[in-house]
């Protein structure tokens, strides 16, 4: 298994991931499309496929479940959430 860091970007999200108060009320969505990246992140967590959710998102591709990944770990670096008990 090849480990990435930081300063190897996986995918440059802002390419594929923006947000905008005039759609969905500013909900973090994907360039182009109304479908919120908590989609793919929401769906990944449950276990779904990515070929799976990439067949339920038509508008969806490969490069934007790698942007959703990269933006949820750059979150994760910039906040320190509790830690569950």
């Amino acid at each position: 298994m090849n480990l990435r860091f930081q300063s190897e970007a996986v995918t440059d999200r802002t390419s594929y991931i923006t947000t905008d108060p005039g759609i969905l009320h500013g909900a973090v969505c994907f360039v182009g499309t109304r479908i919120p990246v908590t989609v793919v992140l929401d769906n990944l967590a449950d276990g779904a496929a990515p070929a799976e959710i990439l067949r339920q998102q038509p508008g969806l591709l490969a490069e934007h479940r790698a942007a959703a990944l990269t933006y949820a770990a750059d979150l994760v670096r910039e906040r320190t959430l509790p830690r569950p008990t």
